[in-house]
């Protein structure tokens, strides 16, 4: 089954009215130019000398005249053409009146019945009468031209105008089409073996291909097909991939679309392309719809909405198609958000979305798996240790050890190697972990020490306390924004961390800046610091709010803004009073950690 680009046809329909109208302007100017042509052609043939019209009593006098001018006089039709003695062309015209007949005007050839000696004297005296038809073909087509041609010119312009007209109609009732891409059998299939990492992920897609691929082995059971999967995860973790990766394996159309190119500036356009995505779809299936960024369509519902918006039609629609009174379509939706916060509650129940599938970030065993399906087909050196290099890339995506990946085949062959040394391989992580060198920054030699001393003060924080990741590296070339990095990477994968471990976070961001005291005087701070206390802020915040990590906070969580609560004096989702509360324990945390930050 060939696949279908609706977008592509869209242009395809206004691309082939634009065709056509240069076709049917460049056919009229033709046809314009050829009767210019004719016009100038008859133009020209019908060139000769100039010729007096005479009235034709005047030609018949002066005919019957045995003395008379006249030599020879051409008949053809209603025109006589007059030759005069001594002249080899007509210079005179005249033309028959109504009265009848040459003859019956008076008008007679003497000579016609005379031959020999007594023709050749008969024409000396009196005009030769010569009769021809009247075959003008070049006044013919002319008249035939100037005929036709204004009823050509108008019946082209009103096609031009007619074609104008569907060309616009076809634009916009395409308007409310879906611009959904369709991925078929002829184009290149994804595979699960494609797809590195995240295995448990992959084992509920499978039943979802077994499903497509073998229904009947499930219905004898009286199990129904899932409608709906939900992807879930953060950015980069490879969730479209593993939707191709469905429909690369069951082998069925697949149709693409983000939830972005559902919204339009004008009510009731998303509805329509909801429609028309699943009418495509059921025509196709079994298929797979796959949508993309679905939260940009589907968030949260609530009463500051209403029916005439413009996002909530287009998700009653979804909600509709995908469990309505036609629930046997063979059509599966898959979508992909890294928001399910902000879904709405109606999208997420059994019957429209079954499943929900988590694709997390991959783990050490996942991180070494999609590094060599990266590395596969670029030259890389012996001494390239891809098992370090997943080891030290704890919370990067699988799109982060693409780009590592790619940076590292960059950085080879700016240095002119060969293959892909280790070197390269480190280069690539720093570069895509913390940004690239900096080396033409120009700083002098006291904010070289200032920065040295600042580095020193975080590596020693972190080297002397027991819960704090070990360092990694630490420089005072600049890279990205910081004017030096260092740099603490965990031993291993974790999964959550204690007051302990984010204390001892806190203790060491806060290094740097104790450093600049202990050396430079308390009044010497520097503005070197200010990420690190942004950093100290917002994680100090994180465990008040979030974790109930506080002292006279401790087990209490507070909504997130996202919830949509708000109170009238903080515009906060808590009091006043609970505000100041937070502070003091933000700032409890931060003295604590310039203090004593071993201490719970």
């Amino acid at each position: 089954m060939a696949g279908e680009n609706p977008k592509n046809s869209v242009n395809g329909v206004n691309n082939g009215a634009a065709n056509r109208s240069n076709m049917m302007r460049s056919a009229l100017f033709t046809v314009l130019m050829i009767c210019l042509a004719a016009m100038l052609i008859v133009n020209w043939t019908n060139k000769g000398p100039t010729k007096v019209e005479v009235p034709i009593s005047e030609v018949i006098t002066r005919a019957n005249n045995p003395d008379g001018d006249i030599s020879k006089i051409t008949v053809t039709g209603d025109t006589l053409d007059i030759t005069l003695k001594g002249k080899d062309q007509p210079t005179e015209t005249s033309r028959k009146d109504a009265s009848g007949t040459l003859y019956d005007q008076g008008l007679v050839n003497y000579c016609e019945k005379l031959t020999g000696d007594e023709l050749k004297k008969c024409n000396e005296t009196y005009p030769t009468i010569e009769y021809k038809e009247n075959v003008n073909t070049w006044g013919i087509v002319l008249d035939v031209a100037l005929t036709v041609l204004p009823i050509v010119a108008i019946v082209i312009f009103f096609t031009w105008m007619m074609r104008q007209a569907t060309a616009a109609n076809n634009q916009s009732m395409s308007f409310g089409k879906a611009r959904a891409r369709m991925y078929g059998p002829d184009k290149k299939r994804v595979m699960f073996k494609d797809v590195a990492g995240n295995e448990a992920a992959k084992q509920d897609l499978v039943e979802i291909v077994d499903f497509l691929k073998n229904p009947k082995k499930y219905e004898k059971l009286g199990a129904k097909i899932p409608r709906g999967v939900l992807l879930a995860g953060a950015p980069g973790t490879g969730k479209t991939l593993m939707a191709r990766a469905v429909a690369g394996e069951a082998d069925v159309p697949f149709f693409s679309i983000s939830g972005s190119e559902f919204a339009e500036m004008f009510v009731g356009v998303g509805a329509s392309r909801v429609r028309d995505l699943f009418s495509k779809a059921k025509k196709n299936a079994p298929s797979i719809i796959f949508i993309d960024e679905i939260d940009a369509v589907a968030h949260k519902r609530d009463a500051r909405g209403g029916a005439g918006r413009e996002d909530e039609q287009t998700l009653n629609q979804i909600l509709v198609e995908m469990d309505g009174f036609d629930n046997d379509s063979g059509v599966i939706v898959m979508a992909a958000t890294n928001r399910v916060d902000m879904l709405d509650k109606a999208l997420l129940r059994p019957g429209r979305f079954d499943r929900h599938v988590n694709v997390t970030l991959p783990e050490r065993k996942d991180r070494l798996e999609i590094l060599k399906v990266h590395f596969k087909g670029k030259p890389v050196e012996a001494d390239v240790d891809l098992e370090s290099l997943a080891k030290k890339t704890v919370g990067s995506s699988g799109a982060d050890l693409a780009n590592i990946a790619n940076e590292a085949a960059i950085t080879a062959a700016r240095e002119g190697h060969k293959a892909i040394a280790n070197a390269d391989v480190t280069e690539a992580f720093e570069r895509v972990a913390i940004g690239p060198e900096r080396k033409s920054k120009v700083m002098t030699e006291k904010e070289r020490k200032i920065t040295a001393y600042h580095e020193a003060g975080h590596a020693i924080v972190g080297h002397v306390l027991p819960d704090s990741d070990p360092v990694h590296k630490v420089t005072i070339i600049p890279r990205g924004q910081t004017g030096g990095v260092t740099w603490f990477l965990p031993p291993e994968d974790r999964s959550y961390k204690n007051i302990y471990e984010l204390k001892d976070t806190l203790a060491r961001a806060m290094g740097g800046r104790i450093a600049e005291k202990l050396i430079f005087g308390t009044d010497a701070i520097t503005t070197g610091a200010s990420s690190d206390l942004r950093n100290v802020a917002e994680l100090a915040k994180s465990m008040i709010v979030e974790e109930g990590m506080g002292t006279n906070t401790r087990n209490l969580v507070y909504p997130g803004e996202e919830t949509g609560y708000y109170t009238i004096t903080t515009g906060k989702p808590y009091s006043e009073k609970t505000a100041e509360l937070i502070d003091v324990e933000v700032k409890n945390l931060s003295d604590e950690a310039a203090k004593e930050p071993s201490l719970c």
